[in-house]
């Protein structure tokens, strides 16, 4: 939405600095998710890299990535059309170089993105476990965090064509997205996707007439305990955007937060049922996979629709988690170790989707529809094929895969010359071929 921001009093800085500093668990528990999802002798590498991709993110972002995205109001490249500006890229300097980092609405968006581009950073890292080079991995993010992610940002947050849509076009308010679903979430697993298409499926996963091999996560508790870290993350990110981005009054955090925990517990839920049922059991990777898609669809949702409707919108998104990740497996020949590209890319679709028919934003329910089905259509047929051609050109010079050696020894002992897990036998290879 495009709007203009005011300064915050003493107080609401504060409040946006607290809800920022909560975003780091968030990332420490997509971090913990990743590396319990993967395999033991992979373990260390997963943890390691998703310090290297934070530190990398957040480099780039503060070097190249703000400079592109810029703060609504912020000056801005423009074209006329029709008679009417459309921004498309921010004219900021490079380094954050005259910035007053001073508690301004343009400085806060700045600290709040550092984090928020590292989370997005750590789905693509994760969808490529157990053999995504750590050096390709740190690389990709320098173009995510400094190029892709800023251009989409810019259009949704910084003032530029998507947001612009209601005022120039009479659509709703523009596309909205109070908190990420689009930026972050749907940005982060789209590229995770590109990342899993030109890495390829580890060794032995898709084998000619036969279903495709189970490697199951490590250690589970690593996944449920990230899943609960990042309700706390999760609060302070979508609290702190809607403050910053979707323009709400401090009292709103209220509802974001009781909207945050009900579309992640209803989709949860849900995704716990559908698991027992189709499986006998309930299972608990795929239970977590609801929770995080939950949360990525709450982003959008969390300041614009009722209580009622974000468990709702829950609901329905747990109950299809589970047979979207099994499509991208069964008919797709997608190994997504994590779940990522349905967690965050379905999850946060789903929640830009459902906020158009059932967000209060005092417009035509066609209209905003509409914005946002542009924002949609932008980030797939787009932001996509921008991220799949830098990621193609990248392997091109480092190859995404580690190869049947990086495999077969571990992730950990093939670049970093040590496991996770001394102790214990982790290097059985039952499930690679010899």
């Amino acid at each position: 939405m495009n709007f203009a921001p005011q300064p915050f009093s003493e107080a609401g800085t504060l409040l946006v600095c607290a809800l920022v500093f909560m975003v780091p668990l968030a990332i420490a528990g997509l971090a913990l998710l990743n590396t319990g999802l993967g395999r033991s002798r992979s373990a260390a590498q997963s943890m390691l890299g998703s310090l290297c991709i934070l530190a990398v993110a957040a480099i780039s972002y503060f070097a190249f990535g703000f400079a592109f995205e810029g703060y609504a109001g912020l000056p801005q490249h423009t074209v006329l059309i029709a008679g009417k500006p459309w921004g498309w890229l921010a004219t900021g300097p490079f380094f954050m170089h005259g910035l007053p980092l001073d508690g301004s609405p343009a400085s806060l968006a700045a600290m709040l993105q550092i984090f928020s581009v590292a989370l997005a950073a750590l789905i693509p890292w994760g969808s490529g476990a157990d053999r995504l080079r750590l050096r390709a991995g740190c690389l990709s993010t320098v173009l995510f965090a400094g190029l892709v992610y800023p251009l989409f940002s810019h259009w949704a947050w910084g003032g530029g064509w998507l947001a612009q849509l209601g005022a120039n076009y009479g659509l709703g308010r523009g596309f909205a997205d109070a908190a990420g679903a689009g930026t972050l979430q749907v940005l982060g697993g789209l590229t995770a996707l590109t990342i899993v298409w030109i890495a390829g499926p580890r060794y032995g996963k898709f084998q000619r007439g036969q279903q495709p091999a189970v490697f199951p996560g490590h250690h589970i508790v690593f996944v449920l305990l990230g899943s609960m870290l990042m309700l706390a993350g999760w609060i302070g990110l979508n609290g702190a955007g809607s403050l910053l981005f979707a323009g709400i009054a401090p009292t709103g955090i209220v509802l974001v937060a009781v909207n945050t925990v009900l579309c992640a517990s209803g989709s949860v839920l849900t995704a716990f049922f559908v698991t027992h049922y189709r499986f006998g059991k309930p299972d608990a990777s795929l239970s977590a996979n609801g929770w995080v898609a939950g949360l990525a669809a709450s982003s959008a949702i969390c300041a614009s629709v009722t209580p009622a409707a974000a468990l709702l919108i829950g609901m329905m998104l747990g109950g299809a988690i589970p047979f979207l990740a099994e499509t991208l497996e069964l008919r797709c020949g997608i190994d997504d170790p994590t779940g990522g590209i349905s967690m965050h890319a379905g999850g946060g679709l789903w929640g830009l989707f459902a906020l158009g028919f059932m967000g209060r934003f005092g417009v035509p329910v066609l209209g905003q529809l509409l914005a946002q089905l542009a924002g949609i259509a932008t980030l797939l047929g787009f932001v996509l094929p921008l991220a799949y051609a830098t990621n193609w050109l990248l392997n091109k010079l480092v190859a995404f895969h580690s190869g049947g050696e990086g495999e077969r020894a571990g992730m950990d002992m093939y670049e970093l010359g040590a496991g996770a897990y001394p102790e214990f036998v982790i290097y059985a290879d039952e499930f690679l071929p010899r």
